[in-house]
C-alpha cells in the first residue's frame, strides 16, 4: 500500500487484491456505514460521514457493473488473469506472460549503450551517432523479443501492460510489429529499474493491485 496525492483531491492507494475486502471492512470501520455505487470501470463508496473511495476497476470492464458493487469488484479484482508484460529501458528490456502471479513465459535482454559524453565538435557528433545506433539495436530487440515472448498467447490475454522508462516505450509505438500488443494496452504502466528477471517477477505486484483514490471527510 502507499499514498500520494490525486488530482482533483484526496490520495492514491494501491491495495493488492488479496487485501481488498479487508481494507474496506476498515474503511466502513473508520468512517462508518456506506453506500455503494459505480459503473464497469468505477466503483464509488460514500460513507455517512463524507468520506470517499474510488475503485479504479482492474483490468477493465467491470462485467456485470452494479449491486453488490463490493462483491463484484472484489470478485473482479482477484481473478487469475493471463497478462502480458513488457519493460524497455535504454540498456535493456523484458518480457513475460503471466498467470495470476505465476511468471509462465519470459525472455530478458540488454545491450551496452554508452553513455553521454562532454566532448564537442566531430569527435561528439560520432560518438552520438554511435550511441543512437546502439540505442536502435536495443529496441529493434526489445520488439522482437516481446513479439517472440508474447504473440503465442494472444488470443488468450486479457491485457498487456507496459513499463520500464516511458521515453523507451514511446519510442517504440510506431513499431507496426507491436500494434497487435498495443491494442491490448492497460494501466498501470509500470515505472520499473533495468529489466532484469528479478524485476519482471515482481511486476504482479504493481499490475495487480487496486487503485483507489480517497478523499477524507472535510
Amino acid at each position: 500500500m502507499g499514498g500520494r496525492p490525486a488530482k482533483g483531491g484526496g490520495r492514491w492507494v494501491c491495495v493488492p487484491p488479496e487485501r481488498l475486502h479487508p481494507w474496506i471492512d476498515g474503511f466502513a470501520g473508520r468512517h462508518g456505514p456506506f453506500s455503494a455505487s459505480g459503473d464497469d470501470r468505477v466503483v464509488r463508496l460514500v460513507a455517512d460521514d463524507g468520506a470517499l473511495a474510488e475503485f479504479q476497476v482492474p483490468f477493465p470492464p467491470l462485467v456485470p457493473p452494479g449491486p453488490p458493487h463490493v462483491t463484484r469488484l472484489v470478485t473482479h479484482a482477484r481473478a487469475a488473469r493471463r497478462v502480458g508484460v513488457f519493460l524497455v529501458r535504454l540498456g535493456g528490456y523484458a518480457a513475460g506472460v503471466f498467470h495470476g502471479d505465476e511468471l509462465v513465459a519470459s525472455k530478458v535482454g540488454s545491450r551496452l549503450v554508452q553513455g553521454r559524453t562532454a566532448a564537442g565538435g566531430w569527435s561528439q557528433q560520432r560518438y552520438a551517432r554511435r550511441r543512437a545506433n546502439q540505442a536502435a539495436r536495443v529496441y529493434d530487440d526489445a520488439v522482437e523479443t516481446a513479439v517472440r515472448v508474447l504473440t503465442p498467447y494472444l488470443g488468450e490475454l486479457d491485457g498487456v501492460v507496459f513499463g520500464g522508462d516511458r521515453r523507451a516505450v514511446d519510442a517504440l509505438r510506431q513499431d507496426r510489429r507491436l500494434a497487435p500488443l498495443l491494442a491490448l494496452e492497460r494501466e498501470p504502466f509500470l515505472v520499473v529499474p533495468d529489466p532484469r528477471l528479478a524485476v519482471l517477477r515482481e511486476t504482479p505486484e504493481q499490475f495487480r493491485a487496486v487503485r483507489i483514490r480517497v478523499v477524507d471527510p472535510g
